[in-house]
């Protein structure tokens, strides 16, 4: 029998260039220009080709390359201070330091679980706004020097990339991950050997139904400045092929493949953490995928203490906090009794409960026979603290889960609410960037919560900040022609310059609209009335430019119809030129986007955006807000600092609000937008429009980022938690670490 091997030859990086190796395999570099310059000018073409990945860079640059940067003393003097940079950053004091010595959280240790992370694109295991918040969330902790670890899965495909069709209709394709690729590190042991942890599984057909199987796990660590993050990995030799599969994508499969997923998450994370000694004070549940961790906790602590199942849960539960994004029942994961029964009953063995014990832990009404075994109702059950992720989702989170509380009123259901941020140091355009720390001085992103800091925008020069605008508008649009083509050519395509629908005009006002293609989003809501839309984009002497990315779930069929709707808008004659649709979205369009539009776009029905961010994003590298009062807008919308689309309505007639919320938006490009953006000075400055940026800016700035809003878990969920678990732990079970 023939047996195949793989060979790569790879570069052999001098020992001049050695440095670049652990420095690409700490992801600062993403939040550190200087650090991503060193890697792109190694070959700026390939570096484009590999998705920014500085691994995947060093292991196909030319050799000669290497060897010709290793006798270049400007390329060397540069890479000695990216490194005194990133030691600088790993040894200074922090925030942390600073504020929690001598409490209980000094000596408490965070695990942050999410089933996805949009750290960067080049590592791709995220596919939007979740992922991106848990990234920004690790990044800011490492700012704030946070004792925090990230728990995820490693993919071995992660999500879809996107591909349209010439119709416009989306198909999804898998690329592998190939994890020794990427800026990752295997975990293993002091003697090298990777560490591996196990789940158990119900065999539920063929001859050992009925039995259970174990499902080995290994692990990837990502560096994320201070914090690390470890990646579940079951793809490995020793698992059948169909537990080979578990972590292969993101949000596929049935829900068989849903539930065995978030168990490897949450009770293979717990283990895994347990394994390499770091046994964490307080578990974090980002989203009820993670919830099956709160019972394997609880198992520990029985097994350890030798405590009945109702002592342990009260302790475990006291450092457990569950974070919910959804502000619909229908959004959350669930699953039949019937279904998740042969799972509960493996799960239950290591507790003493049965299966419909466990059930009743996860139900709405615990009395009910059958029902549904509900994934948020399990996190909340068993953790102590909980919260929404914007003032306006609090209010929802709290009136959808009273259920739980009967006998309190819905005011007082113990649901809080702490509204997401954006990491600074991500999302903010290397223009804008070097203006703040020119302005606001040289730790601004740690420092992001400070609004006498953000208020000194109000002293840059009009002109100044509208040359910024304005190169970053010409940027995008020179650069989205290069994007489309580069992205074909990875397919193995041929370039269709008809995909761009025409070239973009540098000078035109640039609304972006970009998010997950979700129906209540209402991504083609400007395309309700064609020809009045037609009237304000064509306008010779005040044109307009509509930009769109995004991507629908490969299920929902709705949302593909609403990118095919675009898609086709953009190929019509009245169009063309003035609508584009960026396929393949994922961080590095975002960052093109919001760095480059001028006003931001977001339409979903109220109150069903639980926070969203992009707005933040666009809103920080100076572009215009316009948006429903929804989620985080609704707390940020000061009357001069953006645009809203009404005054805050709730249609219970959904065709009725959108018909209503479509002729809003037309009146305000008409009336507002279009006219602000091009009322000029004698000096050719929008002195209107200029203003509400600053306004923008200065407000938007200090609150939203992940810099307050981390601080904010810490002082309101992560102490408390810390203390009490403390406190409980005390009283029942002597000894208990805390």
């Amino acid at each position: 029998m023939m047996t195949l091997h793989r060979y790569e030859v790879r570069p052999r990086v001098p020992a001049e260039l050695a440095p670049l190796v652990p420095l690409a395999k700490n992801l600062w570099w993403s939040w550190n220009e200087r650090a991503r310059e060193l890697f792109a000018r190694i070959d700026p073409e390939l570096y484009e080709r590999v998705s920014e990945n500085p691994i995947a860079m060093l292991y196909r640059a030319p050799q000669e390359r290497l060897d010709a940067l290793a006798k270049d003393p400007a390329y060397l003097a540069d890479l000695a201070r990216a490194q005194d940079e990133l030691r600088a950053y790993l040894g200074r004091q922090t925030w942390f330091e600073r504020t929690a010595a001598g409490t209980p959280l000094g000596s408490a240790r965070v695990a942050y679980f999410s089933m996805e992370f949009g750290l960067h694109e080049s590592v791709p295991v995220y596919s939007g706004g979740l992922g991106v918040l848990a990234g920004d969330h690790l990044k800011s902790a490492s700012d704030l020097g946070l004792p925090l670890v990230g728990v995820g899965i490693a993919f071995s495909q992660g999500y879809f990339r996107q591909s349209l069709d010439h119709e416009g209709w989306q198909t999804e394709r898998y690329p592998p991950n190939d994890w020794h690729d990427l800026p990752v590190s295997a975990v293993s042991d002091a003697a090298g050997k990777r560490v591996a942890v196990e789940v158990t599984l119900p065999v539920l057909t063929g001859p050992d139904q009925g039995k259970t199987r174990s499902v080995a796990l290994e692990a990837w660590r990502v560096d994320v400045g201070r914090v690390p993050l470890y990646l579940l990995d079951a793809n490995i030799p020793q698992n059948a092929p169909e537990d080979r599969a578990l972590t292969n994508t993101l949000y596929g499969g049935d829900k068989n493949h849903r539930i065995r997923q978030e168990i490897l998450l949450g009770i293979g994370g717990v283990r895994l953490l347990a394994a390499i000694g770091h046994t964490p004070t307080i578990c974090h549940m980002n989203e009820g995928h993670s919830a099956f961790l709160a019972l394997e906790r609880v198992r520990q602590m029985m097994r350890e203490h030798g405590v009945p199942f109702v002592v342990a849960a009260e302790a475990s539960s006291a450092g457990n906090v569950f974070t919910t994004h959804t502000p619909v029942p229908a959004g959350n994961d669930g699953f039949s009794a019937d279904l998740i029964a042969p799972y509960l009953r493996v799960l239950g063995e290591g507790l003493g409960l049965t299966a419909d014990e466990v059930l009743r832990l996860g139900k709405v009404d615990p009395s009910e026979s059958g029902g549904e075994f509900s994934m948020p109702v399990l996190a909340i059950r068993l953790a102590d603290r909980y919260n929404g992720v914007s003032v306006l989702h609090g209010r929802e989170a709290r009136a959808m889960w009273r259920v739980l509380w009967p006998d309190v009123a819905e005011h007082e259901v113990p649901i809080g609410s702490i509204t997401n941020g954006v990491h600074l140091g991500t999302w903010v355009g290397r223009d804008l960037t070097a203006l703040y720390d020119r302005v606001f001085g040289a730790e601004w992103v740690e420092r992001g919560d400070d609004p006498s800091l953000w208020a000194r925008i109000a002293d840059v020069p009009d002109a100044e900040i509208w040359r910024l605008r304005q190169e970053a508008r010409a940027r995008l649009v020179r650069e989205l022609p290069e994007r489309v083509r580069a992205l074909t050519e990875r397919k193995g395509l041929v370039f269709d310059p008809g995909k761009v629908a025409g070239p973009l005009d540098p000078q035109a006002l640039t609304i972006g609209f970009a998010r997950r293609f979700a129906t209540y989003k209402r991504g083609t809501l400007l395309l309700r009335d064609a020809e009045r839309l037609r009237r304000i984009l064509a306008r010779e002497d005040r044109p307009v430019q509509l930009v769109f990315a995004g991507k629908a779930h490969p299920q929902d069929w709705g949302g593909k119809e609403l990118i095919r709707d675009i898609v086709r808008a953009s190929r019509l004659d009245a169009f063309r030129g003035r609508i584009v649709f960026i396929e393949d979205y994922d961080m590095s369009v975002a960052r093109a986007l919001v760095t480059g539009v001028d006003v931001w776009l977001n339409t979903p029905r109220r109150p069903l955006e639980a926070s969203g961010t992009s707005g933040m994003k666009a809103a920080l590298n100076g572009a215009l807000h316009a948006s429903v009062l929804d989620g985080w807008w609704a707390e940020a919308y000061a009357g001069d600092n953006g645009f809203a689309i009404g005054h805050g309505e709730e249609y219970a007639d959904a065709e009725y609000g959108d018909r209503v919320e479509a002729q809003a938006l037309y009146r305000l490009l008409e009336e507002e937008i279009v006219p602000l953006f091009y009322d000029r000075d004698a000096d050719g400055l929008p002195r209107g429009w200029i203003g509400r940026m600053k306004r923008s800016i200065a407000g938007v700035g200090p609150f939203f980022n992940t810099t307050r809003m981390v601080e904010e878990y810490t002082k309101k969920l992560y102490a408390p938690a810390a203390a009490r678990c403390r406190a409980t732990r005390g009283d029942s079970l002597a000894g208990a670490r805390c």
